[in-house]
């Protein structure tokens, strides 16, 4: 069955083939051998013909059937048409529950011109308004759930990074900046670092001139040079087209982070490795990152992709800020997290027992730290380490059960806390006796986080300017 588009567009050209050999609908039915009544509902997209019936009009017009089925409209007239009707059918268009406009012989190009810029205007509008803040809280929480349940694994991607660093020639140790331009190469595309990039933007890829533009230094925070060029590729290896909602962006910030991890630590060395650590009781975050030559959050976050599909340890990960407020998580052994009604677990803040806040009291900063935690849902042992950027301090955690405590290095730690959250007499509710002697007598002035009152960025690519992207791009074209 043909669609309504391909029927319109064969309309079209059917119409305009007859037009061009002087047939009136009559004339040209008397010589295919059908009504010019049929005739007409065939040209105007509200029947099928038969493959007969389309060799008898090609014959009478001098055509043949290929042209007639050609997805190219006949002219600009009909393009404009065409473009029409699919701008009418459009969910966006629908929802407003407005009449379609019906297109007469009498109308003319630039009134249809006109109402066609609307529907873009109408399509851009609904691009940028992307999400509001609580659907991109459920989207994400929806996208960390169904994560969960694969146990953060994409064999998909795996596979292919592989593929991709087999055809570079790289073998075995810290993926290098060479390799990376030569996987680029590979691409079609070359790696420039630019000093003047959008504010808005890590990277700029310019799919004309098969460019990939990078600063000339890595952003702090762990956004490597490498990383992010192996994320502009994986956009155009992993076939995205330009999110069409929310979620949609956050599923393909994933998947360029999940290429470029995969990158950088390879499943078959990183499994290896981290199979050897386990069978020597060695497990260590530090190691597994100094062996890839990686930041300690991207190897923290890899073993979330690895332990459970290939050790069969389940675990979690947790990056908090210096205030506690969780900004990455993912957990797949029953860490009791605070949430919001939505589910969502970013931006809540983590018990003050648990190791994520308990290591910045730390002195030695450059060393992992250990604990055990008491909670409502088991033991866990974790490994902590702190670090600082620009925004300020930050720690990551990688945890698991008691139980598998046993293959990781600092399990011997005899630091051990007890966490009852989300009791509020946990860590949340003050003293009791401090309450009493001065609840109504402090006045402290609060600090206020000024991304409380931020808009969730809009545009196609959430965050960025586009104006300022594309006078980059001119610039350097």
């Amino acid at each position: 069955m043909a669609t309504a588009l391909q029927l319109s567009t064969l309309g079209h050209r059917i119409r305009h083939h007859r037009l061009a050999h002087g047939y009136t609908l009559d004339e040209l039915g008397a010589v295919v051998g059908v009504a010019g009544s049929q005739l007409s509902l065939i040209e105007n997209g509200k029947r099928e013909p038969k493959l007969s019936l389309l060799q008898a009009i090609a014959l009478a017009t001098g055509t043949d059937v290929s042209d007639l089925l050609s997805a190219e409209p006949p002219n600009r007239r009909a393009a404009l048409e065409l473009e029409l009707e699919r701008a009418q059918h459009s969910p966006v268009f629908r929802r407003l529950g407005v009449p379609p406009v019906k297109v007469t012989k009498t109308m003319t190009d630039e009134t249809i011109e006109g109402v066609l810029a609307l529907h873009r205007e109408l399509q851009r509008r609904e691009r940028e308004a992307i999400a509001t803040p609580e659907e991109a809280r459920r989207a994400n929480t929806e996208l960390r759930l169904r994560m969960r349940e694969q146990g953060n694994y994409l064999p998909e991607i795996e596979k292919l990074a592989e593929k991709q660093l087999k055809a570079a020639g790289h073998s075995s140790g810290a993926l290098t900046h060479r390799t990376v331009s030569i996987m680029a190469e590979q691409l079609g595309f070359e790696l420039i670092y630019a000093s003047d990039l959008p504010h808005s933007a890590r990277s700029v890829t310019d799919l004309e001139n098969g460019r990939i533009y990078l600063p000339p230094a890595s952003i702090p925070g762990g956004h490597g040079l490498r990383s992010m060029a192996l994320q502009a590729m994986a956009h155009r290896l992993l076939g995205h087209t330009p999110p069409t909602d929310y979620a949609d962006f956050l599923q393909q910030r994933l998947e360029i982070n999940y290429y470029a991890a995969c990158c950088l630590m390879p499943e078959t060395a990183s499994v290896a490795f981290l199979a050897q650590a386990k069978k020597d009781r060695n497990l260590a975050v530090e190691d597994f990152r100094d062996a890839f030559g990686v930041t300690h959050e991207a190897a923290g976050m890899r073993l979330t992709n690895l332990m459970t599909e290939h050790l069969g340890i389940r675990l979690h990960f947790l990056r908090v800020d210096g205030s506690g407020a969780i900004s990455r998580v993912y957990e797949n052994d029953d860490l009791p997290l605070p949430m919001d009604v939505t589910g969502s677990v970013e931006g809540q803040m983590v018990c003050r027992r648990f190791a994520a806040r308990s290591a910045f009291a730390e002195q030695n900063r450059t060393t992992e730290h250990y604990q055990y935690t008491d909670t409502p849902s088991g033991t866990f042992w974790c490994s902590s380490q702190t670090g600082t950027t620009s925004a300020g301090e930050f720690s990551i955690t990688v945890g698991v059960p008691f139980d598998d405590a046993r293959w990781f290095r600092g399990r011997e730690t005899q630091k051990r806390a007890t966490s009852t959250c989300p009791d509020e007499a946990c860590c949340r509710r003050p003293d009791a006796d401090l309450t009493r002697r001065w609840e109504g007598k402090a006045w402290p002035s609060a600090r206020v986080h000024m991304q409380m009152f931020s808009p969730l960025p809009r545009g196609m690519f959430p965050g960025v300017d586009d104006g300022e992207v594309y006078a980059f791009l001119d610039r350097h074209a």
